[in-house]
């Protein structure tokens, strides 16, 4: 029986598992080191207080359960050894006849790592409650401050990186200000806030055609967002933003600017791109190693094409299908095939009623596309449950204008031990 193991439960490695599900000639364990499979595309609606996380994620486990030949394990792998083939984890080591590598990406912040602590990324659910926590204490900050240069800090909403995240994020921002906060306080005005995302680069979505990239500007700049393009960030610290002489004091920055792989690869001196992604041969494989496979944010393959695959959700998905199937036409002793992926476009939300999506030739804006963003969305979650409920509050906040998940949960808590009566703190 041969033993796969997949490392990371995103949407590769979930997808894999499950071709590979209930094989009685395979044995599968998936490694991560969360307990859930978390939907990406909208941890933004988690940060903005749109949705709780519990209806972007589900466990692991409970997706799997299905499956008698899959074993989940929740742990972090520190290194794995191509030679003896054995993957090694904080609590365990295994060994493998196949490996996928799945683990992803984090956020990178050019050598400046300090920057993290005063502008969180967004990949993560702590890093998403942790962004709502900051997003609406500023609001609750300001409605006691009397003091206008406090008051305008507090106003000002710095999110750096015009990539789909952050305009996703700055309109979803926007829309909070305008709509759901704006009569909610008694001694300050809300759509006074200022929201400035900051590009580096010559224009935001530089992915996306040059008119559907104006157009999202054109939308944002309707939600109060001001949009700053070639203004590379040199400095960030617990007050403000530097842009080269400028200085941009704020409460709020976010970090949407560039991403960087999973060490593993570099940890097992494969060969890795710039951003420390492994480089894949044409059947998602390393180069020396065909029993291992890479897939998703980890794999850097540009087959046939002038640029690597982008890290988008449906990449992901059927890079995983198509290395669990090579698997399987091994293992019943065909030949590999070479990955093609299927190009199902790209799109990218502002606000209410407003995305624009790019699919070869065809261009959809406005709300047709806002329309299809939804649809495509609430498809790809994984639970019926999680449809159902993000379905329920997508309705409820489009006619309401409302968000039903703006909890402050702040980093230390505290509680009392009847017992003894003392006081704890828990972080």
């Amino acid at each position: 029986m041969k033993h796969v193991i997949i490392v990371g439960g995103g949407f590769a490695g979930l997808n894999a598992a499950k071709i590979l599900g209930n094989k009685t000639d395979i044995r599968v364990t998936l490694i991560d080191n969360h307990n859930h499979h978390l939907f990406q595309p909208l941890l933004y609606q988690v940060a903005m207080a749109a949705l709780s996380p519990a209806e972007i994620a589900v466990p692991i486990r409970r997706i799997l359960a299905g499956y008698a030949n899959i074993t989940v394990l929740q742990d972090e792998v520190t290194g794995v050894d191509p030679l003896q083939r054995i993957v090694t984890a904080r609590e365990c080591s295994l060994h493998y006849d196949y490996l996928l590598l799945a683990c992803g990406v984090k956020h990178a912040y050019f050598g400046h790592e300090e920057w993290e602590e005063y502008a969180p990324g967004l990949k993560t659910i702590e890093q998403a409650t942790e962004i709502r926590r900051r997003v609406l204490s500023v609001f609750e900050e300001a409605e006691r401050t009397r003091d206008c240069s406090s008051l305008l800090k507090h106003f000002t909403f710095v999110i750096v990186g015009g990539g789909p995240t952050g305009v996703e994020m700055a309109g979803a921002i926007g829309e909070i200000c305008r709509y759901t906060l704006a009569k909610d306080f008694r001694n300050i005005n809300p759509r006074q806030a200022r929201i400035i995302l900051i590009e580096a680069g010559p224009r935001i979505l530089p992915s996306f055609s040059e008119k559907m990239a104006d157009k999202a500007a054109h939308d944002l700049g309707t939600l109060g967002v001001q949009v700053r393009v070639a203004s590379p960030v040199t400095n960030i610290d617990g007050e403000g933003v530097q842009i080269g002489d400028e200085r941009l004091e704020a409460s709020t920055i976010l970090w949407a600017a560039g991403v960087e792989a999973s060490p593993i690869g570099r940890r097992m001196g494969v060969e890795t791109d710039r951003l420390g992604r492994i480089v894949a041969e044409a059947d998602l494989s390393i180069k020396n190693h065909p029993e291992i496979f890479v897939a998703g944010d980890l794999a850097s393959f540009s087959h046939g094409r002038t640029t690597p695959l982008p890290g988008l959700a449906p990449v992901a998905l059927q890079q995983g299908r198509f290395i669990a199937r090579n698997i399987l036409r091994e293992t019943a002793g065909k030949n590999r095939r070479n990955f093609r992926y299927l190009d199902k476009g790209q799109m990218a939300t502002i606000g209410r009623s407003k995305a624009i999506i790019e699919l070869g030739s065809l261009r959809l804006q406005g709300f047709l596309a806002w329309l299809a963003w939804v649809v495509i969305h609430i498809y790809y979650l994984i639970s019926f449950e999680n449809k159902f409920f993000v379905t329920l509050h997508w309705v409820w906040s489009f006619f309401k204008f409302r968000r039903g998940a703006r909890l402050i949960i702040n980093k230390e808590w505290r509680f009392y031990r009847k017992n003894t009566g003392e006081e704890h703190k828990e972080g």
